[in-house]
């Protein structure tokens, strides 16, 4: 899941970790929440651009590459991608002042701000 270059990688590994973390029957609602399929072309410092997929619509996979038909497509940089996962930048804003791009089902980029939650790091006390 890592690509050299590319901060984002990081994060999708952590998507990945906590689908896969997940019951069977706890993926399910999560899919169901969700309903679709994401592609994210992020291009890094270097202008080299990869692209990662996140199916939430059938069976709950990350990987990289493209995906068959994805629901929707965000063109982001690597550095704005990180900080959106990380919380320092609002999806919308991004959105509004041309720092992330989406084609494809608009309101699926709505719930994305719940992905990235999940893929956050659990402090446990």
């Amino acid at each position: 899941m890592e690509i050299a270059g590319f901060q984002s990688s990081s994060y999708f590994q952590q998507i990945k970790n906590g689908i896969d973390a997940l019951s069977p029957e706890e993926r399910k609602q999560a899919i169901g929440k969700v309903k679709g399929v994401f592609q994210f072309d992020i291009k890094n410092a270097e202008g080299k651009v990869e692209s990662w997929f996140l199916d939430l619509k059938d069976q709950g996979i990350v990987g990289i590459g493209k995906p068959n038909k994805p629901d929707i497509t965000i063109i982001i940089a690597d550095a704005d991608f990180v900080d959106l996962a990380q919380g320092k930048l609002n999806g919308q804003k991004a959105f509004m002042s041309g720092k992330l791009k989406v084609k494809g089902k608009m309101m699926l980029a709505t719930k994305l701000g719940d992905v990235l939650k999940s893929a956050q790091p659990k402090n446990k006390l």
